[in-house]
């Protein structure tokens, strides 16, 4: 077969995938990007969560941690989520999620110190635990990214871009953003 024939092919094929966002190029910044220094866990009160939904239907109920939202300069969303079911139990995650690359990592996971917690609680009553080796991952496929895909989709990104900033972030979480 023909070289220009094939190669011809290959491009009309990789041209298909990314107008239907099946595949993403990747720019010379994205092969250049790294990820800046971390901040530590950010503090948070149960008791001041905006509440998002991540399944129809659930047992737990989620909330995100307001201050603890912030845009990074490397692009980097990091915030905390908390969730907490009927009987008590309790799981908080210290995540970020890049809106460019459509990924998520998780930073900390917090535990309480003795159960049960009182209500409202804050960071206080336990303690972060640092996942250093955590690596970043896609944001769909994966029950352990949800909460952050949620999230992405409600309020932190507009597609492939970062939405705006912080407040506009929280504005849209509290006014429930229709989701595509």
């Amino acid at each position: 077969m023909n070289r220009f024939f094939l190669t011809g092919w290959l491009v009309a094929g990789l041209s298909l995938f990314s107008i239907h966002g099946w595949a993403q190029p990747a720019s010379v910044t994205d092969l250049d990007w790294r990820e800046g220094e971390v901040p530590a866990p950010p503090a948070f009160q149960s008791n001041r969560l905006v509440r998002f939904e991540v399944s129809v239907g659930s047992e737990l109920q989620y909330g995100l941690a307001p201050d603890s939202l912030s845009v990074g300069p490397d692009g980097v969303i990091r915030f905390v989520w908390v969730a907490q079911s009927r009987s008590g139990a309790v799981n908080v995650a210290y995540e970020g999620v890049r809106c460019r690359t459509r990924e998520m990592r998780t930073y900390a996971r917090w535990s309480p110190r003795d159960m049960p917690l009182p209500a409202p609680f804050t960071e206080a009553e336990g303690e972060w635990r640092p996942m250093p080796e955590s690596d970043w991952m896609a944001l769909t496929g994966s029950p352990q990214a949800r909460p952050a895909w949620m999230l992405a989709r409600a309020a932190l990104c507009e597609g492939s871009t970062i939405n705006r900033n912080a407040s506009q972030m929280l504005r849209d979480l509290r006014q429930g953003r229709r989701l595509e």
